[in-house]
C-alpha cells in the first residue's frame, strides 16, 4: 500500500537577504516594507531584527569585534537553518566586519542555500541626522563610544548583489529594487 498525501507541498525556494549599513540607514525600515509585500505574495518570510536578536540569541555580547563577529555568525546561522526550510529570511543587521558577512555567506553556499547581500549605502551624514535611536547624539555628547562608522569601524562590502542609496529613493523603491533583484535570481 503507498500513502498518497491529500495534497502536494508546493516547492518553496527560501533565502536570506542580508541588509548590511550603517546605524540609521534604513535596512530594517526597508526590510519590513519588503516583507510585507512578500507576505503578500503568499511567501514565508522571517525577520531577523539585529536588536530583536541582541535580547533574546545574544544577549551578554557586547561590541568588541570577537563578540560582533559571534552575534553576526548566530544570525547567519539562524538565517541559513530557516532559508533552507523554505523561509525567506530578511537581516537587517550592520555586520560591520567583511570576514564575518563572508562567513555567513561561505555557509549559506556550503549549504546550498540561496544568499543575497544588499549594501544600504546610506552616507553617514544623513544616517547621524536621520539617527532613529539617538545613537549619533549620545557619541557627539561623549555618552557612548564605538559607534559603527564613526569611531569603530564599517567595511562597506565590495561586491554586494545590490546597492542601495536610500537617501535618493523612497522606502518602497529600495524594498522594489531588493524584489526584482529576488525575481532576477529565481527567488520568488
Amino acid at each position: 500500500m503507498t500513502y498518497t498525501p491529500e495534497f502536494q507541498e508546493k516547492e518553496v525556494t527560501g533565502a536570506t537577504i542580508w541588509l548590511t549599513g550603517l546605524p540609521s540607514a534604513g535596512k530594517t525600515t526597508i526590510a519590513y516594507e519588503l516583507a510585507g509585500r512578500l507576505r503578500a505574495e503568499g511567501h514565508r518570510v522571517e525577520l531577523l531584527d539585529g536588536d530583536e536578536i541582541r535580547e533574546f540569541l545574544s544577549a551578554g555580547l557586547g561590541f568588541t569585534r570577537e563578540d560582533r563577529h559571534t552575534n553576526v555568525q548566530r544570525i547567519g546561522f539562524v538565517a541559513e537553518l530557516l532559508a533552507s526550510n523554505g523561509v525567506k529570511v530578511l537581516v537587517p543587521v550592520i555586520a560591520p566586519y567583511a570576514d564575518s558577512r563572508e562567513a555567513v555567506r561561505k555557509r549559506h553556499q556550503r549549504e546550498g542555500t540561496p544568499y543575497v547581500e544588499v549594501h544600504v549605502a546610506t552616507p553617514v551624514e544623513v544616517c547621524s541626522e536621520r539617527d532613529v535611536k539617538g545613537l549619533y547624539a549620545k557619541q557627539a555628547a561623549g555618552e557612548i563610544s564605538g559607534l559603527t562608522g564613526v569611531d569603530d569601524p564599517y567595511e562597506e562590502p565590495e561586491t554586494p548583489d545590490l546597492r542601495i542609496e536610500s537617501q535618493n529613493q523612497t522606502v518602497q523603491e529600495s524594498a522594489a529594487a531588493v524584489h526584482t533583484l529576488l525575481g532576477e535570481r529565481g527567488l520568488l
